[in-house]
């Protein structure tokens, strides 16, 4: 069963940041500077958790995993934005 997950982090280094980004980019879809939604069954959350942790440095750097439940049961539009609207990309994620 896939969840759906709210992925945010706060990278102190640039260089590790980008590489976040990227591996964050295999994962789910880019909703704000340092946030995904990220629909992901078991096997791809921990995947995507272990690779994160190769990246980070533990005691700089955050990355916040936040479950909102199974995506089966997501409407199709369940961002709500104030000020500029959001427009979700309609391109596929493709995990590697």
């Amino acid at each position: 069963m896939r969840k759906s997950y709210l992925i945010t982090y706060d990278i102190c280094d640039p260089k590790r940041l980008r590489q976040v980004f990227r591996t964050m980019r295999n994962y789910g879809n880019h909703l704000q500077f340092s946030v995904f939604e990220c629909h992901l069954n078991m096997v791809d959350f921990t995947r995507c958790q272990h690779e994160l942790a190769e990246i980070i440095h533990h005691d700089e750097d955050q990355v916040l995993f936040i479950d909102l439940g199974p995506s089966a049961s997501r409407s199709d539009h369940p961002i709500v934005a104030l000020g500029k609207s959001y427009t979700p990309i309609g391109s596929p994620c493709i995990v590697l």
